[in-house]
């Protein structure tokens, strides 16, 4: 009799992730892809539904992120999970707790297929147990953590360097990256600007327009122009454009202009 493949659910909001994902999985006659996903609340019920034994999970994804899928499983019922990230700060944390394995994005080859026999060894050794373990301790970190983020971390040409939060003036998206404007300089990291706004304090960071965040402690005068948008003058001279869809939302922070 054949032996059963191993079944494995993709859950990731980056569409290339998945794709990738799915090609290495598909080269790989041991595995079945049960299903993928692209947001929390779907990774849920798919995971209710086929109880797969592998589950690639993306740490950052909007309304409902990796740790509140594990949170809404339950530990009890979690298979393996191998995480997902562009955002260093959740990939050493998840390798410091020992949680499985985490590929961190752009991830390649060698590294995923060093993830999968690592997953494939826990469920030959049936060591899911220490595993669930392992995972539960990284939810309570996770929820001893403050809940807003204090400084990133950036990885850029081999080094490592730190950013607080309270350095940053505006953020600029930027396709898949986002544009850190400081007082000295602008620094870029892998990382969309919808990710960005769910891990700043909404009371110190507001999105005023599409394709922009800004330290509202930043903010010197809001200019209104005609067509119901404001130019929002930042304090060193910068000008950006409040947009009519996030008009109200930053004035109820600021209050209504006297």
């Amino acid at each position: 009799m054949n032996q059963a493949k191993i079944t494995a659910l993709i859950v990731d909001d980056e569409a290339l992730a998945r794709k990738f994902i799915r090609r290495m999985l598909k080269e790989d006659h041991e595995v079945e892809i049960v299903g993928e996903c692209n947001d929390g609340k779907s990774a849920v019920g798919l995971i209710q539904k086929h109880k797969p034994d592998i589950v690639f999970l993306d740490v950052q994804m909007p309304a409902m992120d990796g740790f509140a899928v594990l949170d809404a499983i339950g530990v009890e019922q979690l298979p393996e999970v191998i995480f997902t990230t562009a955002y260093e700060k959740y990939a050493i944390r998840a390798f410091e707790l020992h949680a499985l394995d985490y590929l961190l994005k752009p991830f390649d080859q060698t590294r995923f297929r060093d993830a999968m026999r690592h997953a494939k060894e826990r469920l030959n050794q049936r060591q899911q147990e220490d595993g669930r373990l392992q995972i539960s301790a990284l939810l309570e970190n996770v929820r001893s953590q403050p809940k807003y983020l204090e400084r990133l971390i950036i990885k850029a040409e081999g080094r490592i360097s730190f950013l607080g939060t309270r350095e940053i003036n505006w953020i600029e998206a930027d396709d898949k990256y986002v544009h850190l404007h400081t007082a000295k300089a602008s620094r870029m990291v892998r990382q969309t600007l919808s990710a960005m706004e769910t891990q700043l304090d909404p009371k110190k960071f507001q999105r005023i327009h599409r394709s922009a965040i800004v330290n509202v402690e930043r903010i010197k005068e809001l200019e209104p122009t005609f067509n119901g948008e404001h130019v929002v003058h930042l304090e060193n001279g910068t000008k950006l454009t409040l947009s009519r869809t996030y008009r109200e939302k930053l004035f109820e922070l600021l209050g209504k202009p006297l």
